[in-house]
């Protein structure tokens, strides 16, 4: 009798596993064309199914791996923002399986490994959260307003809080000029820095204020064109510039303007968003500084 019973809870949770990744795939493709909250709403009944799931087949390996794995994808490709979580879990999936299949002398190297790795990732971080806060001495006379994500021709949330943080310095800094740095990625139909230009002015800035570069693709171009301009309107920009960026690309923006022979460069954190969003980037920075102190770029 208790078999069958659990035979039967079995069945119903592999079902369960199966309804839940074919949500998950649809809900991937929804997000592919940008439909709007229904990625979000049709990721979290797969969630739910995946709990469910996993509820039922607690003892199973292959089932929490499973979970696992499909929650990072959801995570990946059908919530913006989050990529990094998903590739965290599906770390924790690998780890699942390693175990179930390792020898016990090969399974201590990989947890030994993965103490390792958690280390560096800790000692990148702290030099990452040291960073991640306005200067105290802020004043500059140009402040470099770092590009991000343009939908269309909307500023992404992230822009919009790097902006804020411009709008906010040029209000306590009225001498100070803001130049707006970013060219056009996939998927923009204006350039971030003619994107940041539009809002800001929209919002209350002097247009005199603002000077657009419009042709960087990366954080080093940012740099490297701005200063270009510095140079341009009143020399050399050693003492000059301040940056601003999401609070955990500053230690990053830092390194590149040191690279350019900035090293006084100020830092100006924008406002935090949605706090997961937020632990999602610091997480994938510490892999962008690790790029830079390998490759320096």
């Amino acid at each position: 009798m208790a078999e069958g019973k659990n035979t039967k809870k079995r069945l119903i949770a592999w079902l369960l596993l199966a309804a839940a990744l074919i949500l998950s795939a649809v809900a991937f493709g929804m997000a592919r064309y940008a439909m709007g909250f229904w990625p979000y709403l049709v990721g979290g009944a797969a969630l739910v199914l995946l709990i469910v799931a996993a509820v039922f087949l607690r003892p199973n390996w292959a089932a929490l791996s499973a979970a696992l794995a499909s929650l990072a994808l959801l995570m990946r490709f059908a919530a913006r923002g989050y990529a990094w979580w998903g590739y965290a879990l599906l770390f924790v999936a690998a780890l699942v399986v390693l175990h179930h299949f390792l020898p016990a002398v090969l399974w201590k190297i990989v947890v030994i490994l993965t103490c390792v790795g958690l280390a560096y990732f800790c000692f990148v971080e702290s030099f990452i959260i040291r960073s991640a806060r306005t200067d105290a001495d802020d004043r500059r006379d140009y402040l470099i307003v770092l590009g991000a994500a343009v939908y269309g021709d909307q500023p992404s949330l992230t822009l919009v809080r790097r902006m804020e943080g411009a709008m906010d310095y040029l209000d306590r800094y009225p001498d100070s000029i803001a130049i707006v740095s970013g060219g056009m990625g996939p998927g923009e139909t204006v350039t971030e820095g003619q994107a940041m230009y539009d809002y800001m002015t929209a919002h209350g800035v002097d247009p005199t204020r603002i000077l657009i570069e419009d042709k960087a693709t990366s954080t080093e171009e940012n740099l490297l064109n701005s200063f270009a301009i510095i140079r341009q309107c009143s020399g050399e920009p050693q003492g000059k510039v301040a940056i601003v960026s999401s609070a955990y690309h500053l230690y990053r923006a830092k390194l590149f303007a040191q690279k350019l022979g900035v090293p006084d460069a100020a830092g100006v954190a924008a406002p935090w968003g949605y706090f997961f969003v937020m632990l999602n980037y610091f997480i994938r920075e510490a892999f962008g500084v690790t790029h830079f102190w390998v490759f320096g770029n």
